[in-house]
């Protein structure tokens, strides 16, 4: 089945999910940098926000919202986009020389340095407000219990599958692991592989392995428990078996979709920034599940990805006010919904993401994926990015070769010791 977006949505170019910029590189930068105090006074009714939007729609969407939000506030929101691997060294920078924007849309996993160093302000002491916002959203914007950036859409992974050939070979969709392997096994045909999925040594592969550890009981905090190595050696099992192509240690989740889309692939692993790419191909005929779990009745738990939006703390506490107002319009529930339905993300309101069902009914699933999805820097916050370096070195050693326990194990010295 093909997602269908509102008649007016204008097209866009793929886009993959953003990777985590590390931050452990990063901290010392940021708490040695001077974040309060401001520089050349901005003009007061100007207010800047700084963001990664240098893709034409996406830059074109936030700047309607903008218009529509400045008009409401009676301000003017400019918008200053840079590639997103640059918006923490250019935040940096601008921190330095006293220079910060009114508003920071940060990768929610670079989002922890700043606001460890004291770089950002809580925003619901300027008004911001939780309601109707997912436990698990409210931590994707969270660091040690306090609200420091909000969501205006979400994303995790699901399982895509090719409905034709599920139906040409009799494969039931799969819910379980030991399904999905059998299912895997029955679809891998010739040069076809009956799943694809991106082990890369990047954060594309460490947002995969995600969904197969969290909802296997793993933890991020102890990666050599048995419960992380059952899900790498499940991995491990499907290479095996040939279900996966021994190139999935070096793709990417834009590779995967190459994959899919070419029918190399009856099923795969991905996220709903694909959607616009796989309905180019009108003869393919594609649908989503949630990603299967270790056994029937286990939540499927994936990584929560996406943005958010910030407010630097810059030491005038009335424009970090105002800032707060618009952070508050863009991230309403009606901005929300419009700026899901433009990018296939998922409302991090759970009232838009009600509305955005209605109107999405083929991407239903990865709602109820989103509802119960995690942050991947919740629990460990700035430390999340040695754990996502140890996990990366840890997939490419198992998957060619070396035991998931030991793999496993150096993965874990490596995570403590912040190397």
């Amino acid at each position: 089945m093909t997602a269908h977006p509102p008649a007016a949505a204008p097209r866009r170019r793929r886009r993959s999910r953003r990777a985590a910029a590390p931050l452990a590189a990063v901290s010392v930068l940021v708490a040695g940098a001077a974040l309060t105090g401001c520089g050349q006074q901005p003009d007061a009714d100007v207010y800047t926000v700084m963001n990664s939007s240098t893709d034409e729609s996406y830059h074109r969407w936030d700047a309607e919202a903008m218009a529509r939000c400045g008009k409401q506030l009676g301000v003017t929101i400019e918008q200053q986009s840079v590639p997103a691997a640059q918006v923490m060294t250019k935040a940096l920078r601008m921190a330095s020389s006293k220079s910060l924007p009114d508003i920071i849309q940060f990768d929610a996993s670079e989002m922890p340095t700043f606001a460890d160093a004291g770089g950002l302000v809580d925003l619901k002491s300027i008004g911001l407000s939780t309601q109707d916002i997912p436990e698990g959203i409210v931590d994707f914007g969270s660091y040690k219990g306090t609200y420091y950036g909000a969501a205006r859409s979400v994303n995790t992974l699901a399982l895509f599958y090719n409905k034709d050939l599920l139906d040409q070979a009799g494969v039931p969709v799969p819910t379980t692991w030991d399904e999905l392997r059998e299912a895997a096994k029955k679809l891998t045909q010739g040069k076809r592989y009956g799943l694809a999925l991106s082990a890369g040594g990047a954060e594309d592969g460490v947002f995969q392995f995600m969904p197969f550890m969290w909802s296997n009981g793993g933890d991020e905090s102890k990666l050599d428990s048995p419960q992380v190595a059952q899900a790498l050696d499940y991995w491990k099992a499907l290479l095996a078996d040939g279900s996966l192509s021994k190139s999935t240690v070096n793709w990417t989740q834009a590779d995967v979709n190459d994959q899919f889309m070419a029918g190399n692939a009856a099923m795969m692993i991905n996220g709903p920034w694909q959607v616009e790419t796989l309905n180019t191909d009108k003869s393919l005929h594609w649908e989503i599940a949630q990603i299967p779990v270790p056994k029937a009745g286990d939540d499927s738990v994936g990584p929560l990805g996406g943005a958010i939006l910030t407010v630097p703390n810059t030491g005038d506490e009335q424009r970090e006010k105002t800032a707060g107002k618009i952070v508050a319009c863009l991230s309403s529930q009606q901005e929300q919904l419009t700026y899901a339905l433009n990018s296939w993300m998922v409302p991090a309101n759970s009232k838009a993401a009600a509305v955005w069902r209605e109107k999405v009914p083929e991407l239903d699933a990865l709602a109820d994926q989103v509802a119960v999805a995690r942050s991947r820097t919740a629990q460990l916050g700035a430390g999340w990015s040695s754990v996502s370096l140890a996990l990366q070195s840890a997939f490419q050693s198992a998957l060619t070769g070396e035991s998931s326990e030991a793999a496993l194990k150096r993965a874990q010295q490596r995570a403590t010791s912040g190397n």
